[in-house]
């Protein structure tokens, strides 16, 4: 049975036939391990000689972000990361300075440390970030995982991350944003509510639910609520729900429709996959990438992986699944047009491809613990709901 939260972000199918373990994920930091990997090219442009600095971020109980804010404060250097890394995990990342000069000394707190490594003569670029390798441990399961062995055999679906993990909303904001509703919009930011948040924060929420108490409530609202606040700030001193959004930092506002163009996605590879198609293996008149990810038509005898399209306004109809995907948008009320933005340009999105199956390498289990390495923007929670097939991904750490 597929649990409320996977259909809730556009899942609605395992694609192994693996009865799972259940247990759970992250009972410790130390329980889940991602070190990112880059691509050779990158590794050896890296020296001892002057240039761009480099550095290894290692943190643990804190995310990406938070963690170079912190940096930031702590040296006046603002570093950019290659991607994201969230707080529920021990992790290790590259990071790199946008601009020549004085290197950081290396330095920790309790929840992060930066190392200097080298220096690159150009910066380092999320291109250069190629995937992610992954140490889990699984606790209170009923089985070892020696027996599991179907780990390429699982479509690349977006993780409950994307969505907002215990809060699933992300997708609806961005799709408020996609239909002009930015009334809805700000509504669901401050006062969607989840049976997985926490007592203090549903009753906050219930109270933003209500416009006349925005003012009241203001002070009540907890630190980490960092993004309701800035919208709240903003509905307080000029009710306007356009400038209220725009008050959010950019990256976030395109990631609310990244989330929806990824609720899309899933919808429409869990459609294809009950229709009957094949999504492990390309054929003649399919869009592909190939090993250097590069993309294109197919080619007969050349190593390459099926791709999906992931909608936008240049939204590409000529694939086998245009009948599905075309389906769900009207389902949707959302057509390709909507994703380019008039009242806020600088959120639209063109769309493009996604591979169609996780690629999944060094894939070693041993009792409960495995450790696999997965391409760049696959999901390791998606592997780990095909083994664990947990009835409530949420309680079971994900």
């Amino acid at each position: 049975m597929i649990p409320e939260i996977d259909s809730q972000i556009g899942i609605s199918v395992y694609t192994t036939k693996f009865s799972g373990i259940g247990g759970k994920i992250r009972i410790n930091p130390e329980d889940f391990e991602v070190s990112e990997l880059i691509s050779k090219r990158a590794i050896n442009s890296i020296t001892d000689e002057s240039g761009y600095a480099v550095y290894k971020l290692k943190k643990k109980k804190i995310d990406t972000n938070h963690a170079l804010s912190g940096v930031f404060r702590k040296t006046g250097v603002r570093l950019k990361s290659l991607g994201l890394k969230d707080a529920s995990a021990i992790t290790e990342q590259f990071v790199g300075s946008p601009h020549k000069g004085k290197p950081i000394d290396d330095f920790s707190t309790e929840k992060y440390s930066l190392r200097k490594i080298g220096f690159t003569k150009k910066p380092l670029s999320k291109k250069d970030m190629i995937g992610n390798n992954f140490k889990i441990q699984i606790s209170d399961c009923s089985d070892d995982l020696s027996s599991f062995a179907e780990h390429n055999q699982i479509l690349n679906f977006y993780g409950y991350q994307r969505f907002g993990s215990k809060r699933p909303v992300t997708h609806l904001i961005g799709k408020a944003i996609l239909q002009r509703d930015f009334d809805m919009a700000v509504d669901l930011i401050l006062s969607f509510t989840s049976s997985y948040d926490s007592a203090e924060n549903t009753e906050i929420r219930e109270k933003l639910s209500d416009k006349a108490n925005y003012v009241q409530y203001y002070d009540k609202v907890p630190s980490q609520m960092d993004i309701e606040k800035i919208v709240l700030k903003e509905m307080i001193e000029h009710d306007d729900s356009i400038r209220a959004i725009r008050a959010i930092p950019l990256s976030l506002r395109r990631f609310y429709i990244q989330a929806y163009e990824s609720y899309i996605f899933n919808k429409s590879l869990s459609s294809a996959f009950l229709d009957g198609e094949n999504l492990f293996q390309s054929q003649p008149g399919d869009v592909c990438f190939d090993s250097k990810s590069i993309i294109g038509k197919f080619k007969d005898g050349v190593e390459q992986y099926l791709a999906l399209p992931f909608v936008g306004y240049s939204y590409y109809k000529k694939t086998r699944f245009d009948h599905s995907i075309s389906k769900i948008l009207i389902e949707e009320e959302i057509s390709p047009k909507d994703f380019f933005i008039k009242e806020m340009q600088e959120v639209s999105s063109e769309g493009g491809f996604r591979q169609a199956a996780i690629h999944c390498t060094d894939y070693v289990s041993e009792k409960n613990k495995v450790e696999f390495s997965l391409s760049r923007g696959s999901f390791a929670t998606i592997l780990l709901r095909e083994i664990m097939k947990p009835s409530d991904p949420i309680l079971a750490g994900f």
